[in-house]
């Protein structure tokens, strides 16, 4: 999943970035109302947690533009205002939900996965390609009925390869949409994320599950 971080405080942005990634999520952050505009406009992201009070345009402007060209992912909009016509002034602006600073980072998490559970497009928090189950909600991955060891990266690029099976997906699609955009496309680190996901899904080498698409990229087969 891939969120975009609008906050002008860089010691709450980065505070969200950091548990965000910790849970698997890809973050970006911008710190103003503009640069979150264009961001949204320009990338296919998942979430949007969008600050009220951004240099700029304001939060509310910004999603009442976003909703206006289309943008149809989950808007959570962060704010120090706490007045019952502020929360409905961003509701009204096209926002699905309102969270009032401070807030503990158990309950943001707890509002994404409601928000991206809400999804038209994904109205069910399991995913499933051949004996690969994973669950979502629970942040569980099972191979034919059993648990796996997955590090919170390495099941993010599982639910993002499940979630294109018998599809080609390149290697920027995935680093886009498992990695940030600060990413740097000249390491080997998809590779080797790749290789971790075969050791934990291919006990044999009859059995193969990630397959290289030379020139291209990756596809899962189911």
């Amino acid at each position: 999943m891939r969120v975009l971080i609008a906050e002008d405080e860089k010691k709450i942005a980065d505070f969200i970035k950091r548990g965000l990634k910790e849970e698997g999520y890809a973050a970006d952050v911008t710190h103003s109302g503009d640069e979150a505009l264009m961001l949204a406009e320009e990338n296919p992201y998942d979430l949007l947690l969008l600050d009220v009070m951004l240099p700029g345009l304001d939060g509310v402007t910004v999603c009442s533009r976003l909703r206006a060209a289309g943008f149809a992912a989950p808007i959570l909009m962060l704010t120090a205002k706490d007045r019952v016509e502020d929360k409905v002034k961003g509701l009204d602006s096209g926002a699905n939900d309102y969270l009032t600073k401070p807030f503990a980072f158990e309950e943001l998490l707890a509002r994404i996965r409601a928000l991206l559970r809400a999804r038209p497009e994904a109205p069910s928090t399991l995913l499933k390609a051949g004996d690969i189950a994973l669950d979502l909600a629970a942040h569980k991955a099972r191979l034919a009925g059993r648990e796996l060891d997955l590090s919170a990266k390495e099941f993010s690029l599982l639910e993002y390869l499940v979630r294109n099976k018998d599809r080609i997906v390149t290697r920027t699609m995935i680093a886009e949409h498992v990695w940030d955009i600060n990413f740097d496309t000249g390491t080997n680190v998809i590779d080797v994320y790749i290789n971790y996901l075969r050791r934990k899904l291919e006990k044999s080498p009859a059995r193969k599950v990630i397959h290289t698409v030379r020139g291209k990229g990756y596809i899962l087969k189911s």
